[in-house]
């Protein structure tokens, strides 16, 4: 679909993309702590920068609420971009290690391997 909108050729390896949306997906549920670090840090970010656009306080704390709760859904939303770098990574190394046929694969492993990981965590808590 890509080839028929550009006037170039764009070459997407599909089973890479897979690949590295399954190590992505793995390590964001595992590391759950890591997760809500950068959630709150875009957080913070977003809400910091937010407040530079305004000149007068009245003004800012009109809408603030909504802002707040907007800004909050954009970094839950940009809190997946670091695992998605990491899980590339991550995917590259296996197909460098075990061969291309391995990448998938693994990536299903390590996603049931962090979601048991996750439930076992959740479980000592409650």
């Amino acid at each position: 679909m890509l080839n028929e909108l550009l006037p170039f050729k764009i070459n997407l390896d599909q089973a890479m993309i897979a690949g590295s949306c399954l190590w992505a997906l793995a390590l964001y549920i595992g590391f759950t702590a890591v997760r809500f670090w950068i959630t709150e840090k875009l957080d913070w970010w977003f809400n910091f920068a937010d407040r530079s656009l305004y000149t007068s306080t009245e003004e800012f704390e009109k809408s603030r609420p909504v802002r707040e709760a907007q800004n909050a859904f954009y970094a839950s939303l940009f809190s997946i971009v670091p695992f998605l770098a990491v899980g590339g990574i991550c995917n590259w190394g296996v197909e460098l290690g075990l061969g291309k046929s391995w990448a998938i694969s693994m990536g299903i492993l390590a996603c049931i391997a962090c979601g048991v990981y996750d439930l076992g965590r959740r479980d000592t808590r409650a």
